[in-house]
């Protein structure tokens, strides 16, 4: 089996470095990841300036793009030598849980692989203390190898997996379960530069999440790895019918 690992958290942090020799335990590994942080890129293309992709001395690429730049580089320029049977991408550092997956580039890196046709799954930490992620190598590599065991992955779907952020030896258990809520308050924070004008920060903030059961929030929150399946078809079938009547209504 071959796969594709990369992040978007740039190929240096320790999580990929997990998630990689997590994957040796079933194949072939070749790492594509951007050469910094690219954290909140989202689905982002760069395509106002060539790329230029770096090999490292241990056979990995480094991209100064994105993470989406990273798996369509690497499947179409191509870098790795033959087309990947699975992308996984993480572990970020930090969860990705809720809205989240519309601004994470580590899940849009699974997502841009679902589009070209490859089964993915996007792994997240979710916890500040980045020394605990070594500790889960053992339990992402039995995740890895189940997954890659399966007869296939539902169509058009990829897998977001966020690992609790406690101790490996805590961990309750897996649940798979439905995306939560989250709302962040005072997200953008005002600053002066070095000549007293204003500027704007983004980040930060206060995080307020659903209290739902069933969710990945309180999943995490109770100690479980918690597994949702996402789907690349954002339309809200429920209300197909409702909007018809409306294009009917101003239709006539």
């Amino acid at each position: 089996m071959n796969i594709l690992v990369t992040n978007d958290d740039g190929i240096l942090s320790p999580g990929i470095g997990v998630l990689a020799e997590a994957c040796r335990t079933v194949g072939a590994v070749t790492v594509v990841a951007p050469d910094r942080e690219q954290s909140a890129q989202s689905h982002a293309l760069t395509m106002t300036r060539p790329l230029r992709p770096v090999r490292r001395p241990d056979g990995s690429w480094q991209v100064d793009g994105t993470p989406t730049d990273c798996v369509l580089l690497a499947v179409e320029a191509p870098l790795l030598p033959v087309r990947p049977d699975f992308v996984f991408s993480g572990i970020n550092h930090g969860p990705n849980m809720g809205e989240d997956v519309l601004y994470s580039g580590t899940v849009s890196a699974a997502m841009e692989a679902v589009v070209v046709g490859i089964p993915a799954v996007a792994f997240s930490f979710g916890g500040r203390r980045d020394d605990l992620i070594e500790g889960y190598r053992d339990l992402v590599a039995d995740l890895v190898q189940k997954i890659v065991a399966l007869d296939a992955m539902p169509p058009n779907t990829l897998l977001n997996i966020n690992l609790p952020g406690i101790p490996v030896d805590e961990v309750q258990g897996i649940r798979v379960v439905r995306l939560g809520s989250r709302f962040f308050s005072d997200s953008v924070a005002k600053h002066q530069d070095p000549w007293g004008r204003d500027v704007w920060w983004i980040g930060g903030g206060t995080i307020t999440w659903s209290g739902e059961e069933g969710t990945d929030h309180t999943a995490v929150r109770d100690g479980y790895v918690a597994i949702t399946p996402l789907r690349l078809d954002l339309t809200d079938h429920g209300s197909l019918e409702m909007v018809r009547s409306w294009a009917l209504a101003l239709e006539a």
